[in-house]
């Protein structure tokens, strides 16, 4: 399906050409660790703010968490909040367990050391100790969410890395991911052109790619 070689330039790239230019988060979701990567399919959920604590706060997000397939990535959506953390050390590590490749959230982050050290892929718009208990609860699961201006639907390819996050619909994946296959083996070459001395314009006329 995917390649190593694979960045969220690329993708991005690929999207556009593919006609899709809106697919890429808003700046601000940063990785947890420089260096971290993911690329799976989507596993939504969507939390909204509460005033006052439910029977079972967790349950939602237990099913969530227990219901990941390998090589999906939960992508949680908050609105933007920032009222409490949304995931931490357990979660990933429950997440591990089922295989998941990783995490795409909106919200904040807790236990940032614990999650780092189990080498959890984890993208997030900050970092705040609060449980998100009697201040967010899941209103839906498995439906699609807005991330960084970017709708995400269930299942749809997400690729994350200290760039950004881009998303691959599902009605063009199969075009994005030849032209991204291309690409990086254009790039390849260009690479080698480039630091052998070949110039910028002359090898833009070659291979129209920079």
């Amino acid at each position: 399906m995917t390649d190593d070689r694979f960045t969220s330039p690329v993708i991005s790239d690929s999207l556009d050409a593919a006609g899709r230019r809106g697919q890429v988060l808003a700046p601000g979701i940063e990785p947890l660790v420089p260096g971290s990567r993911l690329l799976g399919r989507a596993a939504t959920v969507q939390f909204a703010p509460v005033t006052e604590d439910g029977p079972d706060p967790y349950e939602d997000a237990i099913a969530f968490i227990d219901g990941l397939r390998p090589g999906e990535v939960a992508v949680v959506a908050t609105g933007d909040s920032a009222r409490s953390a949304f995931w931490g050390e357990l979660f990933s590590a429950a997440a591990i367990g089922r295989g998941a490749a990783g995490i795409v959230t909106d919200g904040c982050l807790r236990d940032s050391p614990k999650i780092a050290a189990l080498g959890f892929p984890a993208f997030a718009r900050g970092r705040r100790p609060l449980d998100y208990r009697a201040r967010m609860r899941v209103v839906a699961r498995a439906q699609p969410v807005v991330l960084g201006g970017v709708t995400i639907r269930p299942g749809e390819l997400v690729m994350a890395d200290d760039d950004g996050v881009a998303v691959v619909p599902a009605s063009v994946e199969e075009q994005v991911l030849a032209r991204a296959r291309a690409r990086v083996e254009t790039e390849s070459t260009v690479l080698e052109e480039l630091l052998a001395g070949d110039g910028l314009r002359t090898v833009w006329e070659r291979h129209g790619v920079l």
